[in-house]
């Protein structure tokens, strides 16, 4: 379009139409000095005589002038449309969420859940990594890759919302999930490996020792961000009965010091969670410390688009020559 992106090179020259409506009051001065009003008593003697349609119409020849001038100010001013581009480099980061869904995980200390809790929170931290590869791990009694590392970051969101505690056998195998991660970033290409471990029990499932896993994470080149959810002290926990599921009052036991360790082992922190806000405030902090290189150029490019004006200054001129000596000739 015409006007879209519409920039001017040389915009002072725009002042110049300040001066244009004084030039139409010029005119019409100069219109009344040259057709004054004649003055009778009465109108007998003229009785039927109408003005013509060229008398009537001849102010249309100002019209041209002044349009004619705006249109060649506007020229002057050289129009261009402006059309930029952003190139984006970016040094991204992979990412692994592994995520714990066992039955534990529905314990109510969180709105409305523990998984649920760490579901959106989760949700959150991908919406704000749009330039990484990320991926999803889960697991309870044994572990599996959700979602590999991706930057189709809806898939992985639709993978994400997905997840639900049973979808295996339970348990926290604490261990496989971090070392199937692990295996998911062996083969990354990128500078910077991660791991997002988030958990709310004790090892007590799988066959591969947590610390064994984080020795490999080590070796890999990935750093390891755990994260344990629960409050301190009590929690609603999810018991089936013969009455379907109850929620009973039990201890929250963490690992702590595990966790601890696996993070000081691969150069990451330990993060405890103990309700939806501070879980927010360390995907947050994780996401202030692992900051993605992103290098934007801006490119712009401008198309003169003085000639339209200019060339609409001259129809217009001519218009106002051509019929001020054909049409309106007699009137001159």
């Amino acid at each position: 379009m015409l006007l879209q992106n519409l920039t001017f090179a040389n915009p002072l020259f725009l002042a110049l139409l300040l001066l244009l409506p004084l030039a139409a009051v010029w005119q019409w001065r100069k219109y009344e000095q040259q057709y004054p009003e004649l003055k009778m008593s009465g109108l007998g003697g003229v009785k039927g005589i109408g003005n013509s349609w060229k008398s009537r119409f001849r102010p249309f020849l100002t019209i041209f002038k002044i349009a004619a001038l705006a249109l060649l100010i506007v020229a002057l001013a050289r129009p261009q449309n402006r059309f930029s581009e952003e190139k984006i480099t970016a040094d991204g980061i992979d990412i692994m969420l592994s995520m714990d869904i066992s039955g534990s995980m529905l314990a109510r200390d969180f709105e409305p859940d523990r998984l649920n809790a760490a579901k959106q929170m989760a949700l959150e931290f991908i919406k704000s990594r749009k330039y990484d590869r990320i991926g999803l791990v889960v697991f309870a009694g044994e572990s599996f890759t959700q979602c590999p590392a991706t930057t189709d970051h809806t898939v992985l969101a639709t993978q994400l919302q997905q997840i639900e505690s049973g979808m295996v056998e339970d348990g926290t195998a604490i261990g496989m999930g971090l070392a199937t991660a692990v295996s998911r970033l062996q083969e990354s290409k990128a500078k910077s490996k991660v791991i997002i471990l988030l958990t709310d029990g004790v090892n007590n499932s799988g066959f591969i020792d947590p610390l064994t896993a984080a020795e490999t994470a080590l070796q890999t080149g990935v750093k390891v961000y755990t994260i344990g959810v629960g409050t301190q002290g009590y929690a609603p926990f999810p018991v089936q009965t013969i009455f379907g599921i109850q929620y009973q009052r039990m201890a929250v036991e963490i690992d702590e010091t595990l966790l601890k360790k696996i993070a000081d082992m691969t150069g990451g922190r330990y993060y405890r969670a103990t309700e939806n806000q501070s879980l927010r405030q360390i995907y947050e902090q994780i996401n202030q410390l692992e900051k993605t290189k992103i290098e934007v150029a801006r490119i712009s490019r401008y198309t003169d688009k003085f000639h339209l004006f200019a060339l609409l200054a001259a129809l217009c001129l001519a218009m106002e020559i051509l019929l001020r000596n054909t049409l309106f000739k007699g009137l001159n």
